[in-house]
């Protein structure tokens, strides 16, 4: 089995996930990843420990229309090089979860006969699944609402799969891990590896405001804002009742988010599927300049349904953050009311259903019934 997906990791985590749940169920199984040199996906699989060979293709270039024809024209130096390689490894089936480099080796495994699987994150399919429903065998999905814009021979909504460590934490232990008090209302925020720097600018003010505020504070602020947001926050007079944990980086993110009676953060799939497995409420402040700006769709499929609150990244600042914890945190009902509706969201068993899904085709070669 081939997977494909990379650049970001919500697109190499799930295709992570889904190795590991095929070789959990049959380890003789034998699985290879195709990914690029320049993607996260050179560092995270190698170390991994699976197979990883790469083809040279860049993802579209938005900035200029000279740019995206540029682009354009790697995709079919990649093809060769995807059929190539798909003809070297004659894999019984290609699974492509996202991202530019998916495309061509999806692509070229249709065309050659090879039985094909994408999986789609974000309620808004991106450009390559979007062109590749109607040639693959099987589309899964995160959500729903991303069904409408795809024609395909079979759809399945099965979930994004969550990380063992996610479904495993919970509260009273992650409280414990971060040093805070099981009684205090605990707000968390963050924007990813790198930080984001509005929420960041935003959680200045949330923090000045809240000095004197009996409550608790856990700040994963990305590693490149660091130590100027340290030093900004010493120039700030007054000290309070407030309990301030501030990170550059967290590892163990299932600790935190299980920890939170309320999280600040980005609206990528992966993240949304962790907060729903939770049940966690959020704030979600999506990044503007995401492909085709499907952070923001993905947000709004869960504010649409009561599940979570949005703020477009361009009207956030101190104030509007600190209004909207200060609603929520103030009506107690509105945030349990929240969590249960995030929680139905919630889709705990899709890397079973996924890997069921593919474990039907690697074993009877042909299309199997949906679980």
């Amino acid at each position: 089995m081939v997977l494909v997906g990379g650049g970001t990791g919500g697109h190499i985590y799930p295709a992570l996930a889904i190795a590991r749940g095929v070789k959990d169920k049959v380890p003789s199984i034998a699985v290879r990843f195709i990914g690029t040199q320049q993607g996260l996906e050179s560092k995270i699989i190698p170390q991994a420990g699976f197979p990883f060979s790469t083809i040279d293709i860049e993802g579209l270039n938005r900035s200029s229309l000279l740019k995206a024809v540029k682009s354009l024209f790697g995709v079919p130096r990649g093809f060769w090089q995807a059929r190539s390689l798909l003809k070297e490894f004659a894999p019984d089936l290609v699974v492509g979860t996202g991202g530019y480099v998916s495309y061509p080796v999806v692509m070229a495994a249709s065309i050659m006969g090879i039985p094909t699987i994408i999986h789609e994150q974000n309620a808004y399919p991106g450009l390559a699944n979007r062109a590749l429903a109607r040639r693959v065998d099987h589309v899964l999905l995160t959500f729903e609402e991303a069904r409408q814009f795809l024609k395909a021979a079979r759809i399945d909504v099965t979930g994004l799969p969550v990380r063992r460590e996610i479904l495993e934490a919970n509260r009273a232990e992650g409280r414990e891990k971060l040093g805070f008090s099981e009684d205090l209302f605990t707000l968390v925020a963050f924007g990813g590896s790198r930080g984001a720097l509005s929420i960041n600018r935003a959680m200045l003010g949330v923090i000045n405001r809240y000095r004197r505020e009996k409550m608790q504070v856990l700040w994963i602020t990305g590693e490149s804002g660091y130590n100027d947001l340290i030093r900004e926050l010493r120039s700030q007079s007054g000290e309070g009742r407030l309990k301030l944990k501030m990170l550059p980086y967290m590892h163990d993110i299932a600790n935190a988010l299980a920890a939170a009676d309320l999280v600040v953060c980005r609206a990528g799939a992966a993240t949304l599927s962790e907060l729903a497995v939770l049940g966690v409420p959020a704030i979600l402040v999506p990044y503007p300049y995401a492909a085709e700006n499907h952070q923001e769709k993905n947000a709004r499929a869960l504010a649409d349904k009561g599940a979570a609150e949005l703020i477009i990244d361009e009207f956030l600042d101190g104030d509007v953050l600190s209004g909207k914890i200060d609603e929520l945190r103030g009506n107690p009902a509105k945030l349990r009311d929240m969590a249960l509706k995030i929680k139905r969201e919630a889709k705990p068993q899709a890397l079973e259903k996924i890997v069921e899904i593919i474990m039907g085709y690697l074993m009877s070669g042909t299309t199997p019934k949906a679980p």
